[in-house]
């Protein structure tokens, strides 16, 4: 009868609260992870919804990008947008089953 979206292969869910991204930059490959929390950093967008944008600076190389995460009004992730940046899986990170 209804059917369950099913995650967001690229945005990990640690607990109700807190969520894990990882990201990799196009210049030099260099992997950045961004973690959080719905309180603090999650803002109200139009129709109910909510996004978390954040701007990206690499600390080895200084690459530049920005990541966009899209969520509903159940905080489950609708979309994902990255520039200058690539998404890495959570099925590839070292610590995906933790």
């Amino acid at each position: 009868m209804f059917r369950r979206r099913p995650a967001n292969p690229y945005v990990k869910t640690d607990s109700a609260q807190v969520f894990r991204v990882r990201v990799r930059t196009q210049p030099h490959g260099e992997e950045v992870e961004v973690r959080f929390t719905k309180g603090a950093h999650i803002a109200a967008g139009e129709g109910g919804t909510f996004f978390f944008r954040k701007p990206i600076v690499s600390p080895r190389h200084l690459d530049r990008g920005e990541l966009v995460v899209h969520f509903d009004r159940a905080y489950r992730v609708t979309a994902t947008e990255a520039e200058n940046l690539s998404f890495i899986p959570v099925s590839e990170w070292p610590d995906a089953g933790a």
